[in-house]
């Protein structure tokens, strides 16, 4: 056995010094160099057989052959849809979210549904009969999943010797020790081991992993970056507690978009694929009110109907407040200056909030129009017609612009009933069909909108 050593790694990019440093040379960012002990074997057993794997030569890229796998369909529409159509054999893909947001469930959920499949479901968190708890309040499933709560790695790979499941799914990879390591489990060389030695499995044998991650209170997955680039996928479960809505995005995906966006909303038996986003995003109601306008923007291949909300008031102090939620309040503060400058609307001296109903966050620049018509309508306290919805940029000069996809920004408007849809004369003129639903408002500039809207 070698003799113990103390390292220092930096937890935001995983760089190895032998002391402790103010400033990681890597990554350039301060204070985040943590000690850890590792103890190193001078012949270290390898927990995975790689007599399995295949002979590594070089070859040329003609000779490769492909091998024709499909993607293992997950049940599950909406996480199929941010996979990029299935999970891939031997991929291993990373699932983050803050605590209590329902990352065990999703996993669990899809351990169920996977029919036909040994499914191995490992948990170092919950007890056998919470995860059975949960399992009955989610519905009937796959009666043939397996549940192992453990979480030393080596008796983990003695049951896959001898299960050889189809798919694996770890709650969490941060609870996860090996001995080799000398040091306690979540700590950053004991997830960095743990998660090769899961990698190398997966790879050999070719058998989709799911890792559930924590992450820190900065948002971030907890642990090296180095675990990040490991896996081939990073999705991150997110939404707001005070909503009933989830939204799974994909950070990183090698064998798919990164655009893609899954919905669900959280309900007592589980979570509910939402196939049409824009029941949640769209509120209903009787009466006409000022400052609510509906955006047509998109999420990677799918568009989507979302209301915003603004509301402007004078300032009550010196300082007027600028304040958004699920809206860049840097793209807010920067529309505001345009309307003040090129439209000549007095907006400097008084507050504007902006919300973007349903909990969502929106970075489509072609939501720009739709927040500076409901800034409009609060200001002037004129309510716009709930079935005109919105889908432009807004330029530094006041020009209206053009965005991408906008045929399928138009049909959705017009399969959800709105009559009407204000858009950029440039897409006007790139049009090649014109939809006979709903009517096409070209619009150049910000004094056109005002004008067509009220008047």
């Amino acid at each position: 056995m070698a003799k113990a050593k103390t390292v220092f790694f930096c937890q935001s990019c995983g760089h190895q010094s032998p002391k402790w440093l103010g400033k990681c040379p890597s990554c350039n960012e301060w204070n985040t160099f943590a000690e850890e002990v590792i103890q190193k074997e001078t012949s270290r057993n390898t927990l995975v057989d790689f007599s399995l794997s295949r002979n590594s030569i070089p070859k040329q890229i003609k000779n490769i052959q492909i091998e024709n796998e499909p993607r293992i369909d997950t049940k599950n529409a909406e996480l199929n849809r941010v996979l990029g159509g299935g999970m891939v054999p031997g991929s291993v893909i990373l699932v983050g979210g803050e605590p209590g947001i329902g990352k065990s469930t999703l996993m669990l959920q899809v351990a169920l549904k996977l029919q036909g499949l040994n499914v191995l479901y490992i948990s170092g968190e919950e007890s056998e009969q919470q995860i059975k708890m949960r399992a009955q309040r989610l519905g009937d499933g796959n009666p043939e999943t397996f549940i192992l709560t453990e979480t030393s790695v080596q008796a983990i790979f003695g049951h896959l010797k001898n299960l050889q499941p189809n798919v694996i799914i770890v709650d969490s990879i941060q609870t996860l020790h090996t001995d080799i390591i000398d040091s306690s489990a979540g700590s950053i060389s004991q997830i960095k081991e743990c998660a090769n030695q899961l990698q190398q499995y997966a790879k050999i044998t070719n058998t989709p992993i799911f890792l559930i991650g924590h992450i820190t209170k900065d948002g971030q997955l907890a642990g090296p970056k180095l675990l990040e680039h490991m896996v081939d996928t990073v999705l991150q479960f997110e939404g707001d507690r005070n909503y009933g809505y989830r939204i799974l995005r994909a950070v990183k995906n090698r064998f798919g978009s990164t655009s893609e966006l899954g919905i669900y909303e959280m309900r007592n038996d589980g979570l509910r694929e939402v196939s049409n986003p824009s029941e949640i995003l769209i509120s209903h109601r009787d009466e006409q009110l000022s400052g609510i306008t509906i955006a047509a923007t998109m999420e990677g291949l799918r568009p989507m109907l979302i209301e915003t909300q603004a509301l402007v008031s004078s300032a009550a102090y010196g300082m007027p407040q600028r304040s958004t939620t699920g809206f860049d309040s840097r793209r807010l503060n920067m529309l505001l200056a345009v309307l003040e400058k090129r439209s000549g609307f007095r907006l400097a001296s008084k507050d504007v909030f902006l919300n973007i109903a349903g909990g969502i966050r929106v970075d489509d620049p072609a939501i720009d129009l739709a927040v500076v018509s409901a800034i409009l309508s609060s200001n002037e306290d004129l309510p716009v017609s709930q079935k005109v919805c919105f889908a432009a940029e807004v330029g530094l000069s006041g020009e209206i612009r053009a965005v991408s996809r906008i045929e399928q920004r138009i049909t959705e408007a017009a399969k959800l009933g709105f009559e009407k849809i204000f858009i950029s004369n440039y897409n006007y003129k790139s049009l090649v069909q014109k939809n006979n639903n709903i009517q096409l408002v070209p619009v150049s500039r910000m004094e056109d909108v005002f004008r067509a809207l009220f008047g």
